[in-house]
Formats: C-alpha cells, structure tokens, sequence
C-alpha cells in the first residue's frame, strides 16, 4: 500500500510538471511527459539490460574507445553536448543501431562489418544522437509502453503485481519504432552535427545505399519505419549541395576505420 501510494504521488507530480518544451532540432514547442532528467535515469537504468539481450559489448577496449572517441566528438557539437552520452558496440550480428533515453547509444556488430569509413560510422551515431536530443525515444516509450509502467520501473527495484520485469520492458523498448518525420528530422540533424564535427556529409548517403543493398538480400527491420531510401538520398543529397561548402577539407576516415574496427573484428 505504502508503495502503491508512493508510486501516486510520484506519477501526480510528474503530471504537475507536463510543460511545453522546445525541441531544439526543429524549434517546435512538444508536449513533455517527464523532465529530462528522468530519460537519463530510464536510460542508466535499462540499458545494462539491453547489453545483456544483445549479445554483450564486444570485448575489445580499443575498439569501444574509438566508437566512443566518435560519438562524443560528434556530442560535443549537439544541441545538447551536456548530456552524459554512451557509445557501445554490441556482439550482435543484426544490422542495427539505436538510442535509450539521456545518451545511450548502442551500434551492433553486424553494422560495423557493413561500413567502410570513420564518415559512415558518424553518420549513423549523429542520427542516433539526433533521436536523444528530440527526445524521441522517450515520446515512444510514453506512447508505446504507458508513462505508468515507466514510472512504475524506474522508481521499484523489485517486481511487483501489474509491473514488467526488466527483460520484458527492455524487449518492448528495443522494439520502439519512431515516425517518418522522427527519422527525417534525425537524418537532417545528424547531417549538421556530422559537418560541425568534422565529417564529410556524403558518408551519410553511402550508408544508406549499404543498408538499401543489403536490405536487397537481408531484410533489415529498423529500416521498415525510415524513410524509403530513395527518398532519403534525395532529400540529404538536396540539402547537402545546398547547404554544406569546402567539403573536401572534412574527414572521411577509410583507413582509420578499417584499422579501428573491421581489421579488429576478423
């Protein structure tokens, strides 16, 4: 009863708190469930979880230091560089790569074999650190999982009557999907992030035509909510020749990476 009643007083007041906040990516006021803070402790809390289901970090401390050094350089350009961001790469053979709230970003090993370049790999991290900082997984799991049961999960270390075991709400939240204007906005500001960091923007239509090949022979499911790929490459290639200038001075890293990761992963 003291917990039920506890749980109450949380969840009112996290009602009292629902505001309009801006997303800083598409200047929009959004309906917020919870503050931020709260996505970093959902995702702290989950994502040992999500390891877990997806086969361990892969065990190589070089390796996970030159997906990290990536990702935070790209961080640190974000609309949100405070933000305690994670990078791992999982001993997975899915194609795949994803984000839990507050920064916790997860790449699989069966994407790492299909790239080819540092650029390619900062792509597909700037799309998913977009995702953080729109704050789109933390709208998904609201909508798809109940702010409830997420309430109920991150305030209780036990299981309870009517709460889901960690290993069952980690299986719902690796199968949140976003929409096609999520994935857009995340495409455009990933775009950006990668620029300001450094990278060549063109890497981000190459990975796309990688995931469109291998979609040919291998359905890839998180793809299935993106944009098509045609479309995608027009519009990126659209905002690219318009928007970005003296693209040979940015990075595209072939040797590095292969060095980094594909040579580490044989």
């Amino acid at each position: 009863m003291r917990e039920k009643f506890c749980l109450l007083i949380l969840t009112l007041s996290f009602c009292l708190c629902l505001s309009c906040a801006v997303n800083p990516i598409t200047g929009e006021d959004e309906l917020m469930l919870f503050p931020e803070q709260q996505d970093i402790v959902i995702g702290r809390k989950y994502a040992p979880e999500v390891e877990k289901q997806m086969g361990g970090a892969i065990d190589d401390p070089q390796l996970q230091s030159y997906i990290n050094c990536v990702g935070q350089k790209i961080a640190r350009v974000s609309h949100k560089p405070y933000l305690p961001y994670h990078f791992v790469a999982l001993n997975h053979k899915s194609v795949n790569a994803f984000a839990l709230p507050g920064g916790y970003i997860f790449i699989t090993k069966g994407i790492l074999e299909l790239l080819q370049t540092e650029a390619q790999l900062a792509a597909i991290l700037a799309h998913e650190i977009a995702h953080v900082i729109a704050r789109d997984s933390a709208a998904a799991m609201s909508r798809e999982i109940g702010i409830d049961i997420l309430l109920s999960a991150v305030t209780s270390e036990k299981t309870h009557p009517g709460v889901l075991a960690a290993a069952d709400l980690t299986r719902q939240i690796l199968g949140l999907q976003y929409s096609r204007k999520d994935e857009q906005e995340a495409d455009l500001a990933g775009l950006d992030y990668m620029v300001s960091a450094g990278y060549n923007p063109y890497a981000m239509v190459e990975t796309i035509r990688i995931l469109q090949n291998q979609q040919r022979t291998s359905p890839i499911e998180f793809l299935s909510t993106h944009p098509s790929p045609v479309n995608r490459i027009a519009y990126l290639t659209q905002v690219i020749q318009t928007k970005y200038y003296d693209l040979a001075r940015l990075k595209i890293g072939k040797e590095d990476y292969q060095q980094a990761v594909l040579a580490r992963l044989k």
